[in-house]
């Protein structure tokens, strides 16, 4: 009698889990019907209206946002694109979908890091006013207008950078800033070795850690060698030549952007007080993208080094810290390539090959100027 409750219990189980699978792994048919407008004012966009390739993303007429009371209304000077934008285009992992909508998105806006100049405020609004130049993360940042609450992630933009330069920098340099020094506790006189040193994340990555006096090793492909080196790196693998777990060396803090090595590869190289810090992990629509840090988390306690990976959290502070950091030089945006507006399903689909050198830009150049002249 028990064996039967159990097995009838494993049955539910499999049916259940089974069951949800189908039902988030579900992609709706993209609709073929222009976006409804509310009959305001209309601003130009790219969209997702439903789960696929770059081919789904849509180039067209959308409400323009109207700011609340303790949020800024941005005209968007430039945006960055990061692997984040794709997974929600594609809805991949498919957990993602228990959050972002089942078959289809819930929201229809795309990319999140932006720089540009605030044209409205909220009548609550304190820390900025109207012409300020300002960076930071908002829903929506593939459009000609963002709007975001005054007190999350935003900062004002330092003179001595580009626009393009700084949209470059949210998600990317927080994840960075927080991989070096909230995670991995670097300090100065510390090695650190950098997987996808020429990445997005990589290249901030390697600027931060060479701020704080670090000896920085960096993994790359031969292309990205000089690169890599002249934004701070002290030492750099040719991953297509040599693999640095057989360098012998010795680590305090590994920042591993690419997962291409398992959490005991990595250990072999940590000092006995040594941190691993996972960022990302491999693609996949189950369970992949999960392996490395699964597996971590399991490791971890029965080991004397830290070995974690966490999700990058926005904040003004971060922001601000950042914004220091490249007004004093220490930090700056390695860009790859700039694209239009129009043309971000490209963009995307570049980011997604894994072959960017830094940063990937989406700019309104002459637009945004224009954009200005009339704005309130």
């Amino acid at each position: 009698m028990i064996r039967r409750i159990l097995l009838a219990g494993v049955i539910l189980l499999f049916v259940a889990v089974a069951g949800l699978a189908l039902v988030i792994s579900n992609t709706s048919e993209c609709p073929t019907t222009p976006v409804a407008t509310s009959g305001g004012d209309t601003m130009s966009a790219v969209i997702s209206r439903c789960y696929g390739s770059p081919d789904v993303l849509e180039y067209t007429t959308v409400d323009k946002p109207v700011p609340e009371d303790n949020e800024v209304l941005v005209k968007v000077a430039a945006a960055g694109v990061n692997p984040l934008d794709w997974h929600y285009m594609r809805g991949s992992p498919y957990f993602l979908r228990l959050f972002a909508g089942i078959g289809a998105p819930d929201d229809y806006r795309l990319g999140v890091d932006f720089a540009g100049t605030v044209v409205a405020v909220g009548p609550e609004v304190t820390r900025f006013e109207v012409g300020d130049e300002i960076f930071g993360g908002a829903w929506g940042a593939f459009g000609e207008y963002v709007v975001r609450h005054e007190d999350r992630a935003l900062a004002l933009k330092p003179d001595n950078v580009s626009f393009e330069e700084a949209a470059g920098v949210p998600i990317a340099a927080v994840t960075a800033l927080q991989a070096v020094h909230d995670h991995g506790k670097l300090q100065p006189g510390q090695r650190v070795l950098i997987n996808g040193a020429s990445g997005g994340v990589g290249t901030y990555a390697v600027q931060i850690a060479k701020d704080v006096g670090a000896h920085v090793s960096a993994v790359c492909s031969g292309r990205n060698i000089e690169m890599v080196k002249s934004i701070g790196a002290d030492q750099v693998f040719n991953y297509k030549e040599e693999n640095y777990i057989e360098s012998g060396q010795s680590f305090d803090l590994i920042i591993d952007m690419i997962g291409n090595h398992g959490p005991l590869a990595n250990r072999s190289l940590l000092k006995p007080d040594g941190r691993l810090v996972l960022v990302g992990g491999a693609k996949g629509n189950w369970l992949a993208p999960l392996y490395n840090a699964i597996s971590t988390s399991l490791l971890n306690p029965f080991v004397s080094q830290e070995m974690m990976s966490f999700t990058a959290q926005m904040s003004a502070e971060a922001m601000e810290t950042l914004a220091t950091l490249m007004a004093e030089g220490k930090v700056k945006t390695v860009i790859d390539k700039v694209y239009p507006l129009a043309e971000t399903a490209e963009a995307v689909r570049y980011s997604e090959s894994g072959r960017a050198r830094g940063k990937i830009v989406i700019s309104h150049g002459d637009e945004h100027l224009a954009g200005l002249e009339g704005a309130d």
